[in-house]
């Protein structure tokens, strides 16, 4: 491989941005160990359901670049890595015909999972299949168009829909085709810990986002108060699982997931003794990895 082509590598690479992909593989990590847990589990579905979410989540990330560096949010103020299209190593062009790529990709492979989920069950299907739709729009419209919600406060409800219930609750219908209502516990604690990575990624950026017009919670609260909406945020996790785990519970191995806490713990005394906003992005990596631990560690607790 030629210096240029490991160059272009190595840019798409970074604006696929892999270190998120962690925490998108955990919700539905959760939805699928829930559905082992009853029982009611299909292989095939978890491989599709784990692919499609690759593609939303590098969908998002891609159209994530795209919108900030539009609207002037991806600037030389801005505290975080220097995306790849804000440095010119891929141009505008080229990252929208990639977002346009992820957006087929993520529906092509939306409707696999349909398929081998729901086969000839038409009505379900065309209500997954909308909610799909709208998954891809949320990915795209984060940031980009006229309207982006990212910019109006409202990124923070979008990744608890999408990233908590959605994710959970979607992949365990569709292993099990049912529904109980108990498993809005479970999902909304993934909801809870996916909007504290945004929340993170949202103090670090808070001083650009505001003279950018991105208004988000975080800027909103300002800094004192963003981290003790993200220390409510991760308390309300744990809260939520241990909740369903009493209300569900079977063995005392229902509780391994309580390994993860002082890793939620420590950090959090970490992030409220850290005052410098560009020192907060190493929380992000590893909220995302404590939270995809979480997720296999409560996953295999309730199955034992």
């Amino acid at each position: 491989m030629t210096t240029t082509s490991q160059s272009r590598f190595s840019a798409w690479i970074e604006a696929f941005r892999l270190r998120t992909l962690p925490l998108a593989l955990s919700a539905i990590f959760m939805g699928s160990f829930l559905a082992m847990a009853d029982g009611r589990y299909f292989a095939p579905v978890i491989g599709m359901a784990v692919l499609t979410t690759l593609f939303l989540q590098i969908l998002s990330n891609l159209a994530n670049d795209y919108g900030d560096l539009l609207k002037g949010t991806d600037n030389a103020d801005r505290v975080g890595p220097k995306r790849a299209v804000q440095s010119g190593r891929i141009s505008l062009r080229q990252i929208k015909s990639a977002i346009i790529l992820f957006a087929m990709l993520s529906f092509v492979s939306g409707l696999g999972l349909l398929y081998v989920s729901l086969g000839n069950h038409f009505l379900t299907a065309l209500l997954f299949l909308a909610l799909g739709l709208a998954a891809i729009a949320a990915s795209i419209k984060y940031t980009a168009g006229s309207h982006a919600y990212g910019y109006q406060g409202l990124g923070d409800l979008f990744v608890f829909i999408f990233f908590g219930l959605v994710a959970v609750l979607g992949t365990y219908y569709l292993n099990s085709l049912q529904f109980q209502w108990r498993l809005l516990l479970p999902a909304s604690a993934m909801g809870f810990l996916s909007t504290g990575v945004l929340n993170l990624n949202n103090m670090r950026d808070m001083d650009n986002d505001r003279t950018s017009g991105k208004h988000t919670i975080a800027s909103r609260l300002r800094y004192d108060k963003a981290r003790i909406y993200h220390a409510m945020l991760i308390l309300l996790a744990l809260i939520f699982v241990t909740l369903y785990v009493l209300l569900d519970f079977h063995s005392v191995w229902n509780f391994l997931f309580v390994l993860t806490v002082p890793l939620f713990v420590r950090d959090l005394f970490l992030i409220f003794r850290t005052e410098d906003k560009a020192k907060l992005d190493p929380f992000l990596k590893r909220l995302a990895l404590s939270t995809l631990l979480f997720s296999i560690l409560f996953g295999v607790g309730i199955c034992l």
